[in-house]
């Protein structure tokens, strides 16, 4: 990932307005900063989120608290607890997350 055109900044999540993002079932949260070519977001799912989508974009993503399960396409799933991470290219292999008890994430893209 190459960040461009991105000045230095800081951010005061809480006052990041928030928008829902139904799943499959349970609710995303996100609150989302965009600068240069970047996406920074602040995630955080229900209890019993599952994705409504398999997802290939190159990402950063953190899990701050909870836990979070992220299903590959080809059948493989990682369980992440707070203060894991993974790391995936554009057009890597299709994911999606699900949690039972929820999870806050921070995910750079």
């Amino acid at each position: 990932m190459k960040i461009e055109g991105v000045p230095f900044s800081a951010i005061d999540w809480d006052a990041v307005e928030s928008t829902d993002h139904p799943g499959e079932t349970g609710t995303a949260r996100w609150r989302t900063v965009e600068a240069g070519n970047i996406r920074v977001r602040m995630v955080e799912y229900s209890p019993n989120y599952l994705a409504d989508h398999w997802r290939s974009r190159g990402h950063v993503l953190l899990v701050l608290a909870g836990e979070l399960t992220t299903e590959l396409k080809g059948g493989r799933s990682i369980v992440m607890s707070a203060g894991h991470s993974y790391h995936v290219e554009e057009g890597g292999e299709p994911h999606r997350s699900r949690t039972a008890s929820g999870a806050l994430l921070f995910i750079v893209d």
